[in-house]
């Protein structure tokens, strides 16, 4: 019997079907249900761990994209956010074995953590930035909770779910040729505000370094080499560190230091950040700047989850002909807690990464394969001296590789549409333009409104974007209706 006759009884009795394993399979089978989805122990194991193979390197990114300084100046020791970032995605994965039982995992998302290093921390401090972790993701268990996920699902247009993950790809993809220096700031004058390399120009071997590890990258997922983003970073990682011991680039030319290890490979985990978190001082953001905040969180991490669990699901076999996931629920919740888990341990909210498929390209077909993942990342808390020997210019080019798989959702927006391509395209391109994610949603969902009025088509908007279209007028007027009502 193949795996996709068993796997729609499978989906329909998971809840209860414990009791009717045949008593003589291990508590493994019976509790993840192993065997009743087509699946074997070896395959589980395998699956889950290529799905960290495919995802290690969020241990690598995470702590490049939270490298900035908040309001008060303050900077995150890399060490505790890698730390940070392993301990939120052991917890969370675990969680989604154990619970969820689907083969699943969850860290750092990268869209959230986005968010919250240009959006967030500008304004507020570390603690108070993974209080609005906490926040979004208490927003999102309730959106759960209360059923208003399907409703918020079918309010806002396919076409925009796609655009705003776009524009957060090219975000990213930006944020990855700024750190690793590809593009720099234009001191000169009269021209424009961003140029090649620091002057016109690229400039040190590390940058080059970069360039050849994003060209390996890519190649890699070209022939379709599994792990290739990790393959990617541990050979740019050896080339730095051969061209850094023979002298060949000085210790100086490296962004966040010389690619060397300091000390035995193996440490005690850095928890100084867990429970640093703060829900004091909001007030001297603004209530409009939090709402929005809140907003976008929900957005970044929210949407892409959906989209993520339901694809994964159902290229595991887990959905039904009509594309409906058993459990859903209850992973769209851990998604949630995700955000609460990964703010208490200092690294960002955790998302649902769609390299699980991954693993269920390998034969995942359960939790337990999400176990095995939990596991690896578990480990890691105690390898961070060697996690951080790579070079912020080869970890930035996974940044770039990531946004060019998310602007791959392009393929499923109608171009030949004006109402839907213009809105799209304004998601898409004020986020990297104005290097913040919610001017683009704003945008969007703004001229989407618009457009739909001029077609006389304004009962096609829906309760739900018309509240949007107001928060997001009063965001792009705030400032001229606080001088209207003489705030300051």
């Amino acid at each position: 019997m193949t795996q996709q006759s068993v796997e729609p009884r499978t989906a329909a009795e998971d809840a209860g079907a414990g009791s009717r394993v045949p008593a003589g399979r291990s508590w493994l089978d019976r509790y993840f249900h192993i065997s009743r989805r087509g699946s074997t122990l070896a395959r589980e194991v395998r699956g889950g761990v290529t799905t960290f193979m495919a995802m290690a390197y969020i241990l690598l990114l995470n702590p490049v994209i939270l490298s900035g300084k908040d309001v008060a100046g303050h900077t995150l020791a890399q060490k505790a956010v890698i730390t940070a970032t392993a301990l939120g995605a052991a917890f969370t994965t675990l969680l989604m074995g154990f619970v969820g039982k689907v083969p699943l995992a969850l860290a750092a998302g990268l869209s959230v953590s986005g968010v919250i290093s240009t959006q967030v921390v500008p304004d507020m401090t570390w603690p108070q930035a993974m209080g609005m972790c906490v926040a979004y993701g208490v927003v999102i268990m309730l959106l759960v909770v209360t059923g208003l996920r399907e409703m918020i699902m079918n309010a806002i247009p396919l076409p925009l779910k796609h655009g705003i993950t776009m524009g957060i790809g090219l975000f990213i993809a930006f944020i990855g040729l700024v750190k690793a220096g590809f593009v720099g700031r234009n001191p000169a004058p009269g021209g424009g505000p961003v140029i090649l390399g620091p002057g016109g120009e690229l400039s040190g071997w590390p940058v080059l370094l970069f360039a050849a590890t994003l060209l390996l990258i890519f190649a890699l997922q070209a022939r379709n080499v599994p792990g290739a983003i990790l393959i990617g970073i541990i050979g740019g990682t050896v080339v730095a560190v051969i061209l850094n011991t023979a002298g060949v680039i000085d210790a100086g030319q490296w962004v966040n230091g010389a690619p060397e290890l300091h000390g035995s490979p193996v440490s005690m985990p850095d928890f100084s950040l867990f429970g640093h978190v703060s829900f004091s001082g909001w007030g001297d953001v603004g209530v409009m700047t939090v709402t929005v905040i809140v907003f976008t969180l929900v957005l970044a991490g929210f949407f892409d989850a959906m989209a993520t669990i339901i694809g994964v699901g159902t290229e595991a076999n887990l959905a039904d002909d009509k594309g409906r996931m058993p459990g859903l629920s209850k992973a769209l919740f851990i998604d949630g807690a995700g955000g609460v888990i990964g703010g208490v341990a200092g690294g960002s909210g955790q998302s649902v990464f769609v390299e699980s498929a991954t693993g269920v390209g390998e034969g995942a077909r359960t939790g337990f394969a999400s176990v095995v993942t939990g596991l690896f990342f578990a480990a890691c808390l105690f390898f961070t001296p060697i996690t951080a020997i790579v070079p912020q210019e080869v970890a930035s080019a996974a940044l770039v590789v990531i946004g060019a798989m998310m602007m791959m959702n392009a393929r499923h927006v109608d171009w030949g549409d004006r109402a839907t391509a213009i809105p799209v395209f304004l998601t898409v391109v004020i986020m990297p333009f104005t290097y913040s994610i919610t001017p683009g949603v704003a945008a969007g969902v703004l001229s989407y409104t618009v457009i739909r009025i001029a077609q006389g088509r304004a009962r096609e908007i829906g309760a739900f974007m018309w509240g949007l279209t107001a928060v997001f007028l009063v965001y792009f007027a705030l400032h001229p209706i606080e001088a209207w009502l003489g705030v300051h």
